[in-house]
């Protein structure tokens, strides 16, 4: 049997992959994490398509719920695009 270590991004893109919307207090909250953007930056660096939308709750406040997509072929095309760049 494998031993495997889930970090705590582990657990927050599991969350995303299984179809949930999650504000930044919610990922502080349930998963222990210190910094919900930096994790979803994080998230994104690895080259997960988490995107922010904002939601407005019961009481009229604005939130972000980041949630994961599928990115656009624009983005797709401007990574290439950086890729190419990096290594000329």
């Amino acid at each position: 049997m494998k031993n495997t270590i889930v970090t705590k991004q582990d657990r927050v893109l599991a969350a995303l992959q299984n179809g949930e919307n999650l504000t930044g207090k919610q990922i502080e909250a349930r998963f222990g994490v210190g910094n919900a953007r930096a994790t979803v930056s994080a998230l994104r660096m690895k080259g997960f398509a988490i995107y922010a939308n904002e939601s407005v709750d019961t009481k009229g406040r604005v939130k972000n719920k980041y949630r994961l997509g599928t990115p656009s072929r624009k983005v797709v095309a401007a990574g290439y695009r950086a890729l190419a760049k990096a290594s000329a």
